[in-house]
């Protein structure tokens, strides 16, 4: 149908992956997400679970086009680009591949790329990737429009701007509430449905305000839940200012942002099935729910 946008999830975990069977059922890999509006794919992160996205791709090229990515860097933390290297796309000569992030302190988004994931730690250097990858830096106050197409253009929210109805709209919103650069937010809005992506952020009430404007009446809210109330408040060992929620915090935000769903995302990567699986018999219902490896959703 034209009108789909469905969200799958492909990595759950934050920090590190985990590769053990107790983690099977909510699964191991680090941040990634796979968008799909109409024709069109987003994936939000390259953890280690965009790496399962590109072999899928790659498997279905056989029979049809390798179709484009679109992708968007919340930041640039190794949990979050660390699957970047193994994305099989990346090395076929006809991919096209858009790139989307926001550099710390002015630098350029291009060169941290070569500097931290190719060069002197691969076997590559970025000049040598086959495909069409093409790295662009964003600001908070940029749109990027992607039309049915497939092209995709930035645009200054002080412009003005011709909107078509089957554009997908992706907009930022850049938080402080994590060490050291911060997190970029990321909204997704096609159609008339809304989905916000806010990984690696500490909700501390009246911190940060401009994220519930910014969130406001989405349809799902994917949130940072990487800690129990009892482990962020650890008096050995605190969590406080490590830059990620608690299951608490995350429902909180859902609350005042008045989000149709939540889901938890970031697991810590001490939290096991049955940790989880314990956690939602105290939190899950119809409108909050437990991000897990593959599950697949209709926006």
């Amino acid at each position: 149908m034209k009108d789909t946008f469905t969200l799958k999830f492909r990595g759950v975990r934050g920090s590190y992956p985990v590769a053990k069977k107790e983690f099977l059922e909510f699964g191991g890999n680090t941040s990634s997400l796979e968008i799909n509006c109409f024709n069109q794919l987003i994936i939000l992160d390259c953890g280690t679970g965009i790496i399962d996205i590109g072999d899928k791709l790659i498997n279905d090229s056989i029979s049809k086009p390798l179709v484009q990515s679109n992708i968007f860097l919340s930041h640039i933390h190794q949990d979050h680009i660390q699957g970047l290297q193994f994305y099989k796309p990346l090395f076929v000569k006809d991919a096209k591949i858009n790139l989307f992030g926001f550099p710390p302190d002015g630098e350029n988004l291009e060169d941290l790329f070569e500097t931290i994931l190719f060069d002197k730690v691969f076997p590559l250097k970025l000049s040598e990737i086959k495909s069409n990858f093409k790295i662009n830096n964003v600001a908070q106050n940029e749109i990027v429009v992607i039309n049915q197409n497939g092209s995709t253009k930035i645009y200054n929210t002080k412009d003005s701007i011709l909107i078509n109805e089957d554009d997908i709209v992706v907009s930022f919103y850049k938080t402080e509430l994590h060490p050291k650069y911060g997190s970029l937010c990321i909204k997704i809005q096609y159609k008339t449905k809304t989905l916000v992506y806010a990984t690696d952020i500490e909700f501390i009430k009246g911190k940060d305000e401009g994220f519930i404007d910014f969130a406001k009446n989405c349809d799902v809210l994917i949130s940072d839940a990487q800690y129990t109330n009892s482990d962020y408040n650890n008096p050995k060992n605190p969590k406080y200012g490590f830059g990620h929620s608690t299951f608490e915090m995350a429902i909180d935000v859902a609350d005042l942002t008045n989000a149709k769903k939540l889901f938890f995302f970031h697991y810590d990567p001490y939290y096991d099935d049955n940790k989880l699986k314990n956690l939602q018999t105290s939190f899950e219902n119809d409108r909050i729910l437990f991000a897990k490896e593959n599950l697949e959703i209709e926006i």
